[in-house]
C-alpha cells in the first residue's frame, strides 16, 4: 500500500496545481515542481527538529503553502492537524492541546497581528511558523517566529521515509457528549481512500477539478485534492469559494468537474450561470444530503450527472457513492458502497433483514483504527466484527443503495460542517446571565440544518439575543453561532428530568422565535 509520498506521482502530462488567474498571484505548478516544493519543505521542517509522530498543526487558506506543507509534514512521518484559520483563540487552544502540537504553521504577519493562533500556540509552548509562497524564488518559505518549548529548538533531525501505518493525519470530528474525538488517519487510510474515490469516477490525467472545498475538511481534502492528484489530475485551487468568479475559472482553466456540499450547488444555481453551459463530466455532492429538488435542478441546469456520496472523517472520507453513468443514480440516496463493506445492523451488531431499519455500518482499510485517548468511544463505535458504526440511521432498497432515513446522533450539519451541540451549550451557559442552555437543529433552505437555541435567562436577569450572539461569537466559530434564539421560563424535560434536544426543539418551534 503506498504513503502519499509514493502515492502522488512525480510526472505527469497534466498540470499538478492551478492557482487562478483571479487569484492575487496566478500560477502553475508542474508536478516534478511541486515534488520538489515539497522536499525542500521537508528539509526546512527537520532543521527545525520537526520528527516522526511531531504533530503539527495548520492554520492556512487554500493555498500552494498549505498543501506543499501538508504533503511535508506528512512525509516526514509527522502528523498533519489542518484547523480552521477562523478559529477563536480558545479553539486553537483545545486543538494544540489536545495534540501537543510542537508547531503551528499560520500565514505571514500573524505574529505581527497577535493572530488568535499565534496567542494560542503561546500559551501551550507551541512553535509558531509563517509560511509564504515566494514567488521570485518559485519556493514556498517558512520563518520560525516563535521558538515554543515543545519545538526542537532549532535541534536539526533527519529527513525520513513515511510508513504506510504512520498516522498522516488528525482530524477532530464533534461528538454528543461535546468533546470533539481526535480521529488519527493513516497513510494507509487515506491512501486506500484516495483509490476508492479514483475508481469510483474513473479519475485520469485528464480530468481537471475547481477546488471549492477547504482544505482543512476532510472533504475537500481527499475528494477535492488528493485523489485528483493521485489520478495524474489537475486541481484549480482558489484562495475561496465564491460565485462570482466560479464559472470565470471554471471555464478559463477548463475544469470538467467539481464536488461540494449542498449549499454551494444551491448557490450557483441562483447566481448568473454562463452561456453556453461547459461540458461537465460529472457533479460530485457530499458531506450533507441533497434534497431531489436540488438534484433535478442542478442537472437540469448544469447538463451534467449529479452524483450525491456519503462520507465520514472517520472513513477518511468518502464511503458509498452513486456511480457515473450508464450505471443507475437515484436521488434520495446516496448510492452503493465504493471500497468499503456495508452493513445494516441492529443495536447488537446483527444484521437486519434486507430493507429494513437499522444502523448504517462500514468496514474497509479506510477506516480508522480508532480515536486517539478515547477508549469509551471506541468501544461504543466499532463493533466486535470490526464495523465502524456511522451513527445514522439508514437502509438498502432493492439495488443495495443506501437511503439514509434519520440521524442517530445528535450532531448538527450545517453544510456539511459537523458541530456539536454540547459545545455550542456550553458557549451560551458560559454567560453570566444564562441558566440553561440547548442548542438544536432547525431545517434550513440553504444549508440543510442550522444552529437554534433555547435559553433559561436567570431569575431576575435580562438579555437580550443580541448579547447571546455577540458572547457566542467570542466562543466558538461564527458558523456554530445559533441563528434563531428561543426564550422560555422552563426548558422541557423528560418525565425522569432529563433534556432531550428533540423535545426541547419540538416544543420551541411551536413558540415565538428571537431571530438573530
Amino acid at each position: 500500500m503506498p504513503t502519499l509520498s509514493t502515492a502522488i506521482p512525480r510526472e505527469s502530462p497534466s498540470p499538478a496545481i492551478i492557482v487562478p488567474t483571479s487569484s492575487p498571484e496566478g500560477l502553475t505548478i508542474s508536478y516534478p515542481e511541486l515534488s520538489n516544493l515539497i522536499s525542500r519543505f521537508q528539509s526546512s521542517l527537520a532543521e527545525i527538529g520537526i520528527t516522526a509522530h511531531s504533530a503539527v498543526s495548520i492554520a492556512l487558506p487554500n493555498t500552494l503553502p498549505f498543501v506543499v506543507s501538508f504533503f511535508a509534514v506528512a512525509n516526514q512521518r509527522s502528523i498533519a492537524a489542518p484547523l480552521n484559520p477562523a478559529y477563536t483563540q480558545a479553539e486553537f487552544e483545545f486543538y494544540i492541546d489536545d495534540l501537543k502540537s510542537k508547531l503551528i504553521i499560520v500565514p505571514p504577519g500573524s505574529t505581527a497581528a497577535n493572530a488568535p493562533s499565534v496567542r494560542a500556540a503561546r500559551k501551550f509552548g507551541a512553535a509558531v511558523a509563517e509560511v509564504w509562497w515566494d514567488n521570485k524564488a518559485r519556493d514556498v518559505k517558512l520563518k520560525v517566529t516563535e521558538d515554543g518549548k515543545q519545538a526542537g529548538r532549532g535541534k536539526r533531525t533527519e529527513v525520513v521515509v513515511a510508513q504506510e501505518e504512520d498516522v498522516a493525519l488528525v482530524l477532530h470530528t464533534s461528538g454528543t457528549t461535546g468533546r470533539p474525538k481526535a480521529v488519527p488517519l493513516s497513510h494507509k487510510n487515506l491512501t486506500r481512500t484516495m483509490s476508492n474515490i479514483i475508481n469510483t469516477y474513473q479519475l485520469t490525467s485528464t480530468d481537471r477539478t475547481y477546488l471549492v472545498m477547504p482544505l482543512f475538511h476532510v472533504h475537500g481534502l481527499l475528494a477535492g485534492f488528493l485523489a485528483p492528484l493521485a489520478s495524474s489530475g489537475t486541481v484549480i485551487i482558489p484562495p475561496k469559494f465564491s460565485a462570482s468568479t466560479f464559472w470565470r475559472d471554471f471555464i478559463t482553466h477548463k475544469a470538467n468537474w467539481y464536488t461540494a456540499v449542498p449549499t454551494i450547488h444551491q448557490i450557483l444555481l441562483k447566481s448568473p450561470l454562463p452561456s453556453p453551459i461547459p461540458k461537465i463530466r460529472f457533479i460530485r455532492s457530499c458531506s450533507s444530503p441533497l434534497s431531489p429538488t436540488t438534484f433535478y435542478a442542478l442537472e437540469a441546469a448544469l447538463e451534467a450527472p449529479v452524483l450525491e456520496a456519503y462520507a465520514m472523517t472517520e472513513a477518511a472520507h468518502q464511503m458509498t457513492s452513486n456511480p457515473l453513468p450508464p450505471a443507475k443514480r437515484k436521488p434520495g440516496t446516496v448510492g452503493i458502497g465504493q471500497g468499503v463493506e456495508v452493513a445494516i445492523l441492529d443495536d447488537a451488531g446483527n444484521p437486519v433483514p434486507h430493507g429494513e431499519e437499522g444502523e448504517i455500518c462500514i468496514r474497509g482499510e479506510n477506516v480508522t483504527k480508532g480515536y486517539i485517548n478515547n477508549p469509551s468511544a471506541n468501544a461504543s463505535s466499532f463493533t466486535s466484527t470490526g464495523f465502524f458504526r456511522t451513527g445514522d440511521q439508514g437502509k438498502l432498497d432493492e439495488d443495495n443503495y443506501v437511503v439514509i432515513t434519520g440521524r442517530i446522533k445528535e450532531l448538527i450539519n450545517r453544510g456539511g460542517e459537523k458541530i456539536s451541540p454540547i459545545e455550542v451549550d456550553n458557549a451560551i451557559s458560559s454567560h453570566p446571565k444564562v441558566a440553561e442552555a440547548v442548542s438544536f437543529a432547525v431545517e434550513s433552505e440553504m444549508y440543510g440544518q442550522e444552529v437554534a437555541a433555547a435559553v433559561v435567562v436567570k431569575e431576575g436577569q435580562q438579555v437580550t439575543k443580541e448579547e447571546l450572539g455577540k458572547w457566542t461569537r467570542e466562543k466558538v466559530a461564527k458558523f456554530k453561532v445559533p441563528t434563531k434564539w428561543y426564550f422560555t421560563d422552563v426548558m422541557p424535560k423528560t418525565a425522569t428530568g432529563k433534556i432531550q434536544r428533540r423535545i426541547v426543539a419540538e416544543a420551541m418551534l411551536k413558540k415565538p422565535k428571537a431571530k438573530l
